[in-house]
């Protein structure tokens, strides 16, 4: 019997992402949307690409939370775009009423899923999941080390010329300008790439790496990223349904580790069936243990200008 995965949200992140999963042939999927037509239309077409990429995987569209029931896992993806020039902080209180609800249906039906959330600002929406759900803080993780750490590694690549599975990326902290980016702890086959690269040229890697997302907002003018996007929630959905007990960066809550409280922020965890199986602590200079100190501070303020309902 194939495990089952829902989609919330059948936007351009949504609807890649049940492409790259039923794509994997081992779950089922559920797209689900508020817009009636939206997600039915979207898998009718994805299902019918599975003669051709030879899937089994069924996949459903519905407006019907009734339809995700007991799924193990859910990815959150529904919220307002981050528009051209709109920080991550102002599509807060949009979006803390649209997950709080969403979150609230996602129990109802499904009380034993993981939950990933996606919505930005992701830390603060993983934030809102976690209190709405009462899930304990292993099954509630955010996107966002595993798609930064992917926009770091593709730059990389393509200034050392070498391909991209050989490096080794190390991002941690916020999603957005607190991002911590250890040029020491990123490495190209196991070599740090301050042994490959000028100062200079790593300073800029950082910086469009921090920035990476509103590069493709200002592109593409009328959107936001979904190719990597979808495509890292889907590497993380991978580690948990095939019980994998693989180390990505995720944002996590933090209840001691690092040294800090009641925030979540960007770390690496080892992710299995259990959801968060491990947060791994890597060793920090001072510098660096500044730098996430900044980042968990951002994202408490942030979380303190919410009002959960």
């Amino acid at each position: 019997m194939k495990r089952k995965i829902t989609i919330i949200g059948a936007g351009n992140v949504g609807a890649s992402c049940a492409q790259r999963l039923a794509e994997r042939d081992y779950a089922d999927i559920v797209l689900l949307d508020i817009i009636a037509g939206l997600p039915q239309g979207k898998a009718l077409d994805i299902l019918e690409s599975a003669p051709i990429i030879k899937f089994n995987s069924r996949i459903i569209g519905t407006n019907d939370y009734k339809e995700t029931a007991n799924s193990d896992v859910v990815i959150i993806t529904s919220g307002s775009p981050r528009k051209p020039g709109m920080t991550r902080d102002e599509l807060l209180k949009i979006n803390t009423s649209i997950v709080t609800e969403v979150t609230r249906n996602v129990v109802n039906h499904s009380p034993s899923c993981i939950i990933i959330m996606v919505t930005n600002p992701v830390e603060a929406m993983t934030y809102v999941a976690l209190q709405t759900s009462r899930f304990p803080k292993n099954r509630v993780l955010g996107l966002s080390g595993a798609l930064d750490g992917a926009r770091l590694a593709s730059f990389i690549g393509a200034e050392v010329k070498v391909p991209v599975e050989r490096i080794s990326p190390c991002v941690l902290g916020q999603h957005g300008e607190n991002m911590v980016i250890i040029p020491r702890l990123c490495k190209v086959n196991g070599k740090p790439i301050t042994e490959l690269l000028p100062e200079e040229t790593i300073n800029k890697l950082v910086q469009r790496t921090i920035k990476g997302g509103a590069e493709i907002v200002e592109l593409l003018k009328t959107g936001s990223a979904f190719y990597a996007p979808s495509a890292a929630v889907a590497k993380m959905t991978d580690a948990i349904i095939m019980d994998k007990k693989e180390i990505l960066h995720c944002s996590a809550y933090l209840d001691g580790e690092y040294g800090l409280k009641d925030t979540i922020i960007t770390v690496p965890v080892k992710l299995s069936k259990k959801g968060i199986e491990q947060i791994i602590e890597v060793k920090l200079t001072e510098e660096e243990k500044q730098g996430l100190s900044k980042a968990a501070e951002a994202v408490r303020q942030v979380i303190s200008d919410m009002k959960l309902k």
